[in-house]
């Protein structure tokens, strides 16, 4: 059995998906720091961030880049941080967190959101991809 991500790029999970390629799938986060805290995962299943190869590696931050330009235009935030942490699920990804100081990027003041709050963050991601 993969890791809930692997489960969620099948679609055996559900979730709030604003841009996916062959590779790779960004997603937001059900328990978000910020809101439009975003994941970007591999469709590969790769544990460590840096075990990824090189080619995957560049490929993720380039299809990242895009969407933090939306994630930005959407929250107003300063900049949006990309944080590897890699601890809660045994799956390379990254996180996106509009953040507009330093104490945005606690994970301890993560916190559920609801489907309609979701729902509408990717909509509006969505909309500011295309």
């Amino acid at each position: 059995m993969g890791s809930v991500f692997s489960r969620i790029v099948k679609g055996e999970v559900p979730s709030f998906r604003v841009q996916e390629n062959e590779r790779f799938l960004a997603f937001l986060d059900i328990r978000p720091v910020t809101p439009g805290h975003t994941l970007v995962v591999t469709k590969e299943e790769v544990d460590h961030f840096f075990d990824m190869k090189e080619e995957l590696l560049q490929e993720i931050l380039v299809f990242a880049k895009p969407i933090s330009r939306a994630l930005q235009q959407v929250t107003g935030c300063e900049r949006v941080a990309a944080v590897v942490a890699g601890f809660d699920v045994a799956h390379a990804h990254l996180h996106l967190i509009p953040a507009s100081s330093m104490s945005d990027l606690d994970f301890r003041n993560q916190a559920s959101s609801t489907p309609q709050e979701l729902s509408e963050m990717a909509s509006k991601i969505k909309q500011a991809l295309s």
